[in-house]
């Protein structure tokens, strides 16, 4: 009896993993092939799945195991690139110069947004110093229900300039982001520098996104070895292109991997995935400032209002942070 109970366990969880692989392909095959050849393999694949358990022989699965030994060649050969015909707000990549505290950034995002499809490009070469760096901020920009939110990090100076640092997809022309394309080397990873009446207002007031700001707890060399640990990550995706991955190369989880590289205490958590969450965890290891409970601090740092209300005004950045005054 327990030997046909383990027999049974072990043909299920064969039966699990052929499952997982196939779906894999699926979408392998939807998003980098075409779909007509996603769905010729979801019906053989579900038909050898069925033969195979209804006739009990292994053999059945031979020739579906040599496809999935191809395809995952053929995924091998996939690679990642900068030559492609970009969207407009992710077709230049930021590089830096560090000339002792003076950092010279190229590439500088500066945007005027009327729509998402109406804008006046404007790169821009701009010099910041970091002995006069003050404060480092994490804004949580919500456009898919209470789980997921887009993280960006913005630094501010003592001359009331604020540069944020954003990961993003690098769209290609005509593109928009697809969560379950992001899990099959669809989109490749860009880091932006920007203005925050660019990348945080065109969020807010021109996508409708709903945004929180918080202030971080940091002491100044680490918020100097944040800033420069994003510099370091944009030289690195400039030599080396990379996918971005929905669940394990993100916005946020490649923040929190620089942060781990100054702090490698930084627990782990679920809610590094789930980004809609990533507050809470912030909260929770003490690192958001100000007084109060968790309950309190979000809603103070609920800025969507006073960023309509800002619009395109010079003070922008300093209008949405009434609250951290």
């Amino acid at each position: 009896m327990i030997k046909k109970y383990l027999t049974l366990a072990g043909k299920l969880c064969a039966a699990f993993v052929a499952l997982c692989l196939s779906l894999w392909g699926v979408g392998a095959l939807w998003f980098q092939a075409a779909p007509a050849v996603a769905l010729i393999w979801a019906a053989a694949s579900m038909v050898t799945l069925v033969l195979w358990w209804w006739r009990r022989n292994a053999r059945m699965l031979l020739p579906w195991l040599a496809a999935v030994v191809l395809m995952m060649g053929w995924w091998s050969t996939i690679k990642p690139s900068h030559e492609r015909v970009w969207a407009d707000d992710v077709a230049r990549m930021v590089t830096g110069k560090v000339q002792g505290s003076v950092v010279t950034l190229d590439q500088v995002r500066n945007f005027d947004w009327r729509s998402d499809a109406d804008y006046t490009q404007r790169w821009e070469q701009r010099q910041y110093d970091l002995s006069q760096l003050q404060s480092v901020d994490v804004a949580l920009s919500y456009w898919m229900g209470p789980a997921i939110a887009h993280t960006l990090v913005s630094f501010g100076f003592a001359d009331g300039r604020y540069l944020t640092f954003s990961i993003e997809i690098r769209k290609e022309r005509g593109e928009s982001f697809d969560a379950i394309a992001g899990f099959f080397k669809r989109f490749e990873t860009v880091l932006i520098a920007a203005d925050e009446r660019d990348i945080l207002r065109v969020r807010t007031n021109v996508r409708g996104e709903d945004m929180y700001l918080y202030r971080l707890k940091m002491p100044p060399e680490a918020m100097r070895s944040l800033f420069l640990s994003y510099l370091d990550e944009g030289a690195l995706l400039k030599r080396e292109p990379r996918f971005y991955n929905t669940l394990i190369a993100n916005c946020t989880t490649i923040v929190f991997e620089m942060a781990r590289r100054i702090d490698p205490g930084l627990p782990l958590d679920w809610r590094l995935l789930a980004s809609g969450y990533l507050d809470r965890y912030l909260f929770d290891i003490g690192a958001l400032a100000g007084q109060g409970g968790f309950d309190s601090l979000r809603q103070q740092a609920h800025i969507t209002a006073k960023a309509r209300a800002a619009d395109k005004a010079t003070d922008f950045s300093e209008r949405i942070r009434l609250h951290l005054k």
